[in-house]
């Protein structure tokens, strides 16, 4: 090496004591010695100044000579800086084009800037709550050349918010990223993942191409380093990458990992998953869960006289459930059980709902909905009535009782709605089957052949927008209902309908009269349309009747979590009622003895999987129904000609609009709702139904054809696209898409990308 390569030791020419150079030039030099594109640069150590802390000018003007013409970046390289636990970012001076003649200067200030007292505060807190670090005066300055950027910015090869390793977060601007990385500007946003660029923030600056090119290089640095990587990049005018920086990422939650609780398929779709949208808080999941599901299954026992539980767990917090898997013995007695109302009947008859829906109405289900209406509603309402009554003066032993007597009711009430709401779709799938053979044709290239069947099933008297209290956007009591206020919002029951009902009726009016006069030369065919048409509008009212009155006794369940809460405030478990939630059930009732829950850890950690993208599907497939939906969707997405950004789901609801994007994370969003936007949502349960009156279109993360989000997007003539599995985050609001419902595809406009 010369005197000059000696004194000021290029990038990626060191091989040993490499300490001297501080921990970003350290990492740099490897990099670029492996071949990464990495700006020619020198290093300035602190040995490299004499005793009066003069530079050595000769030498650094051939170092300069060595890495190009000018202008420099001139950079902090201290011993402590860009470790795991210490980032010290920000703390030191950067100077950016600094030309020849002042570079000199430029290195004597940014090595006296590990002086400043801001950089004595961090280290002071830093050791505080950790071990003590290398000192940061330490410091070397790194010196590079000048990328004249298009475009510049930083990559994450973890999400920082959720810890998730398998995406990209890349922001970017045109030009110096320098006010990105201080945090003075946004700018343009990109989230990468299995090679699918997204971009959710868009300023014109990356292609897709090239936030590809950005996610790979900041992969390739991590797999070298071996934990996730921190970058700043940048893309000269000629459309060439450069790494600027690396380091590892700091503060980053816990890698999560999704894996199959057990055998066969596990999905957040069915069953609760669509009334559970979010993680469960601990308490709901240690709980009022397993009552729920306990009273589902004293609802079986009353119809069918077994008890076959649907296998259900928590996933990082989030609820997924898989088929029940009954045993050969239970199958036997289900089979040969013949005393009363053998379960045979119920079985049989919900057999041939998609046969002959009619006679399964006549035959077994018209006693069903009876019971229900009969029994099943009054005792629930009996039972929310007394319990209102005695609640502000019940004891927390009958507190619990009252919580326990409620959830047990409403599991009882829920399987008698599985039942129906199995029916509904089975029958809409049968009416379907019907138009595709007998009118589909008859009907071609009229306004009634090009909605199809679902028109049949619009504007039906007892499906518009109800505004009842008791809905709620979650069955985790946590959430509020729709009766509840929140500060600054207006009550999801005082949001504004608009009168869709009388053009949905019309519509539909008009439907049953064209399909009637195609078929009044096919007697026994319309006849078959006509008791079909019958059932089947019929169990869509019920089904919606059903849904609405689920959740009666969570506006009282409320109530009880408060005095709960409140009662324990006053004991010293928690400090303050909304604790509640976060505890576990025994530490509720004081069978937990010891020392005072960690409601609050635990609140955070809810916090941290709100934001994570829960798989709609763990394990692997097994035969059923989630078979030809999932293989729908794959079909759909390997389909050639898909667009750019291009997010798929599951055709729920047919036409095609192109509407403004509002992405809505709960009740606390619903008064900004606009007439004719696009609602992007996890999932919708029936709090949500009078958003679908103003709605141009629905799109959701999880749900299946028969999930409240279809249903009721097909009563109201919306299109629908369900189980996109990541909608949410990948679209924001403001932005513009299509959402075409007969495809199941949704496309940002490309424009506002």
């Amino acid at each position: 090496m010369t005197d000059a390569n000696e004194t000021f030791p290029l990038l990626g020419d060191v091989r040993e004591g490499q300490a001297a150079l501080g921990s970003k030039a350290a990492a740099l030099n490897d990099l670029s010695a492996l071949g990464f594109r990495v700006p020619p640069g020198f290093v300035v150590t602190a040995e490299a100044c004499d005793r009066r802390g003069r530079i050595l000018a000769d030498a650094l003007q051939d170092a300069a000579d060595r890495i190009g013409p000018g202008p420099f970046a001139v950079r902090s390289s201290a011993a402590a800086e860009d470790l795991p636990g210490s980032s010290y970012a920000g703390l030191y001076e950067t100077f950016l084009n600094v030309p020849r003649d002042d570079l000199e200067d430029a290195i004597r200030r940014c090595l006296a800037s590990a002086a400043h007292d801001r950089v004595a505060a961090y280290e002071s807190a830093r050791g505080r709550s950790g071990p003590a670090q290398p000192a940061a005066s330490a410091m070397a300055a790194l010196v590079q050349q000048m990328v004249h950027p298009m475009a510049a910015g930083v990559a994450f090869t973890a999400n920082p918010l959720t810890g998730d390793r398998d995406e990209t977060i890349i922001t970017a601007m045109q030009g110096l990223g320098e006010s990105l990385v201080a945090g003075e500007a946004v700018g343009e946003q990109w989230i990468v993942r299995d090679q699918d660029a997204v971009c959710t923030k868009n300023t014109g600056t990356l292609t897709p191409a090239q936030a590809l090119e950005v996610s790979e290089l900041a992969r390739r640095v991590a797999a070298h380093a071996g934990v996730p990587q921190d970058i700043e990049w940048a893309i000269d005018t000629d459309g060439v990458l450069f790494l600027l920086q690396a380091r590892p990422m700091t503060a980053l939650p816990e890698a999560v990992e999704w894996m199959a609780p057990g055998r066969g398929l596990w999905s957040r779709n069915f069953r609760l998953g669509e009334w559970l949208p979010d993680p469960m808080t601990p308490l709901f999941e240690d709980w009022l869960l397993p009552r729920i599901e306990a009273g589902y299954l004293d609802g079986m026992q009353a119809d069918v006289r077994v008890r076959v539980p649907f296998r259900y767990t928590s996933v990082n917090g989030w609820y997924y459930n898989a088929p029940p898997v009954p045993s050969a013995r239970l199958l036997a007695r289900v089979i040969l059980d013949g005393r009363g109302r053998a379960p045979w009947l119920l079985f049989n008859a919900l057999i041939r709902v998609s046969t002959n829906p009619a006679a399964a109405h006549r035959a077994v289900l018209h006693g069903l909905e009876l019971r229900w209406r009969n029994h099943l509603l009054p005792n629930y309402r009996q039972l929310v009535r007394k319990a209102e009554q005695e609640v502000d003066s019940a004891s927390p032993a009958r507190l619990v009782e009252l919580v326990d007597a409620v959830c047990n009711q409403a599991g009882i009430y829920l399987w008698s709605l599985s039942i129906v709401g199995g029916s509904a779709w089975k029958m809409e799938s049968a009416l379907a089957r019907f138009w595709q053979k007998h009118l589909a044709g008859p009907l071609h290239g009229t306004a009634s052949g090009e909605t199809g069947h679902q028109v049949l099933l619009r504007g039906l008297p007892g499906t518009a927008p109800a505004q009842v209290s008791h809905a709620v956007y979650s069955l985790d009591w946590y959430h509020p209902t729709a009766g509840e206020s929140s500060p600054g919002h207006r009550r999801i029951g005082q949001l504004p309908v608009t009168g869709k009902a009388a053009a949905l009726s019309a519509q539909r009016s008009d439907a049953e009269a064209a399909a009637r006069k195609a078929l009044k030369d096919q007697p026994r065919v319309l006849a078959r349309f006509n008791a079909l048409l019958e059932v089947a509008q019929h169990y869509a009212v019920l089904r919606e009747e059903q849904s609405r009155d689920l959740t009666l006794g969570w506006p009282l369940l409320r109530i009880c979590a408060r005095r709960l809460g409140e009662q324990l405030v006053d004991t010293g478990v928690i400090e303050n009622a909304a604790d509640l939630h976060f505890l576990k059930l025994s530490e509720v009732t004081g069978r937990s003895a010891g020392t005072r829950p960690p409601a609050a850890s635990r609140r955070d950690a809810w916090q941290q999987r709100r934001r994570l993208a829960a798989p709609l599907t763990l394990g692997e497939p097994a035969r059923f129904i989630g078979d030809p939906i999932a293989r729908a969707v794959e079909a759909v997405r390997s389909s050639p000609g898909l667009p750019d950004g291009a997010i798929v789901g599951h055709p729920a609801s047919t036409g095609r609009v192109t509407g403004i994007v509002r992405v809505m994370s709960g009740t606390d969003d619903f008064d900004t709702f606009l007439e004719g936007e696009v609602l992007v949502a996890k999932s919708t349960a029936p709090a949500w139904t009078p958003l679908f009156a103003r709605a141009a279109a629905v799109v959701t993360d999880g749900g299946t054809l028969a999930a409240h989000a279809s249903l009721v997007a097909r009563e109201f003539g919306i299109p629908a696209v369900v189980g996109t599995g990541d909608a949410t985050l990948r679209l924001r609001t403001g932005q513009r898409v299509t959402v075409d419902g007969g495809a199941g595809v949704v496309v940002p406009i490309q424009a506002d990308l």
